[in-house]
Formats: structure tokens, C-alpha cells, sequence
């Protein structure tokens, strides 16, 4: 299953096109949208390491969220820009990865990461809509996706739409 998680509002002209036409083009494609669902932020505990492994101790639409990342074959995020960084619904969505994650640490590559709960390798991307440093986004997203052993499939404005069927379709 490939998950599209939109941060977008469903009748935003640019979110309804794009979605159709990855639909149109990918097989398999889960759409859900961060609007209709209660998400609150990370609060940092670690419970989801110490004290329940695997299972945010905020008890909100977050978990069945999690289930889908597992099942994925890929994510793409869609989510407008502000002030050049993306939606704070997206930024809930990342920070709450933390579960899938252990809290024990290794070296690679000179840099210490955590252990994955999970034996599964991520990838995610990310279609924008506003003005953003595609520079900064492409940079940020890479940095997620090491943090958790992915893959990015890059990060792409939604007005490319060709650009993004082209990357996406040969992924």
C-alpha cells in the first residue's frame, strides 16, 4: 500500500488535483487527511520507549496513524508551508514517529542513532504548497529519513505535478 497524508484541506484546489492524479497513476494509494483527525504534539515523555515500547502513552487517532506507516510501502506527505517549514499537522505527525524507534543508540557513520522497533525500511516524500527553500526541505527530509533508516523520495512543489508523477511512478 502506498499512503498519501495530507495536511492540506480536502477541498483545497491543488490537494484535490494532485491526489487525483497520483490515484490515476499509482496503484494501491491510502489517502488520509490530517483534518479529520486529532493529533496532538509529542510531549516528550519516552513512555513509548520506557514504560509501554512501541505505544504513544497520548491516547488520540494517532496509533491507527502508526498502523498505516507499518503497512506502507511508501509515504507522502502533503502540507503547505509556513514561514518556509511545513504545517504544524505535519510536524505533529513526524515528532510522533518516535515509537517506531528504540531507545537504544549506536554509532553509524559517526553519528549516534537510535535502534529501529521494526525491521522495515521507510521511505517518504514530501509535496509542498508555498514558498520554501526546496534546498532546506530536501536537506530536512534526508535527515528524517536517516533518523529512522529510509529512504527520501525527495520533496517536491505541488504545482510540478509532472516532475512529481515521474519520481513517484519510478519508485
Amino acid at each position: 500500500m502506498n499512503l498519501i497524508i495530507s495536511a492540506l484541506k480536502k477541498d483545497d484546489l491543488y490537494n484535490k488535483k494532485i491526489i487525483e492524479k497520483i490515484q490515476q497513476n499509482i496503484n494501491n494509494v491510502e489517502i488520509i487527511y490530517a483534518e479529520d483527525m486529532n493529533i496532538k504534539g509529542c510531549i516528550g515523555c519516552n513512555r513509548c520507549w520506557l514504560v509501554t515500547p512501541g505505544v504513544c502513552t497520548i491516547k488520540d487517532d494517532y496509533e491507527k496513524l502508526l498502523i498505516k506507516f507499518l503497512q506502507a510501502k511508501q509515504v507522502i506527505f502533503i502540507s503547505d508551508l509556513k514561514l518556509g517549514f511545513v504545517s504544524y499537522k505535519l510536524k505533529n505527525i513526524i515528532d510522533r514517529l518516535l515509537p517506531l524507534a528504540t531507545m537504544n543508540v549506536r554509532f553509524k557513520n559517526g553519528q549516534m542513532r537510535h535502534h529501529l522497533r521494526y525491521k522495515k525500511h521507510y521511505k517518504m516524500g514530501l509535496i509542498y504548497k508555498g514558498n520554501g527553500n526546496q534546498e532546506f526541505l530536501e536537506k530536512w527530509l534526508e535527515r528524517v529519513m536517516i533518523n529512522f533508516a529510509g529512504t527520501s523520495i525527495g520533496t517536491y512543489n505541488i504545482e510540478n505535478e509532472e516532475e512529481i508523477l515521474n519520481e513517484l511512478i519510478n519508485y
